[in-house]
């Protein structure tokens, strides 16, 4: 499993994304014994809350135990295969919190352009695109780890409905716990880009210090604030 780019701890298997939503679903149905009694609980529809449960248990295999009619009655249980997914989310949300709140990345620079909320600002690292205040000309770029995702040296990581930054670098660190870790690059700065991926996705890339690898991070996810009044435009360790 994969944990993709974004503020929010989700597990990825299949191209389906498990996140705390998924999670709330399951364990109302866990707390209130159907499907339909967890949706109305929290104020989902039915209909989608089902077909959110079919494309999880396609990923993740069976989830959802469900029984019909009968003296007792119709109504749904987790399955143990459910409980084991919940029980690793938890771990996985409790390891990334605590891992991602140091992740971040500042890099200052010169708006170049600019093109609506989005402007391409040049620094140290490279040109960055990100949302800029429309007024500001020198700004402190952050970027959070979690919004970064590693790819292969050679991969060209493409996206139809947002600018991306692609940085390529050196890896010089890596550090975390037993699900996530956090990776700096050196991309030619003295400030490092950090990422923030899983274990797996480290052993998949099989990376480690010395080696090479491509980082890239939306636009969207790009904040920049004016710089500093008396000028300084400097990158920060």
């Amino acid at each position: 499993m994969d944990l993709d780019a974004g503020f929010d701890a989700q597990f990825d298997k299949s191209g389906v994304g498990f996140d705390e939503r998924d999670a709330a679903l399951l364990r109302a149905i866990d707390d209130h014994g159907s499907l339909n009694a967890a949706a109305d609980a929290l104020g989902r529809s039915y209909s989608r809350s089902q077909r959110r449960v079919v494309a999880l248990e396609e990923a993740f295999g069976p989830l959802v135990a469900r029984k019909r009619g009968g003296s007792g009655g119709g109504g749904s249980s987790l399955t143990e295969a459910a409980h084991d997914l919940l029980a690793a989310f938890d771990r996985l949300r409790a390891e990334f919190t605590g891992v991602a709140e140091v992740g971040e990345t500042v890099l200052s620079g010169t708006v170049a352009d600019r093109d609506g909320e989005l402007a391409t600002v040049e620094t140290l690292a490279g040109s960055v695109r990100a949302i800029v205040p429309a007024t500001a000309r020198d700004v402190r770029l952050a970027v959070r780890a979690d919004a970064v995702t590693l790819h292969a040296p050679g991969a060209t990581p493409e996206s139809e409905t947002s600018a991306r930054n692609r940085f390529r670098g050196t890896v010089v660190d890596i550090d975390g716990g037993d699900a996530l870790a956090r990776v700096a690059l050196d991309v030619g700065t003295d400030t490092r880009l950090l990422a923030l991926v899983t274990r797996e996705s480290i052993a998949t890339l099989d990376l480690a210090p010395g080696d090479d690898a491509l980082a890239s991070f939306k636009a969207t996810a790009t904040r920049a604030t004016p710089a500093r009044a008396d000028g300084e435009n400097r990158i920060d360790r």
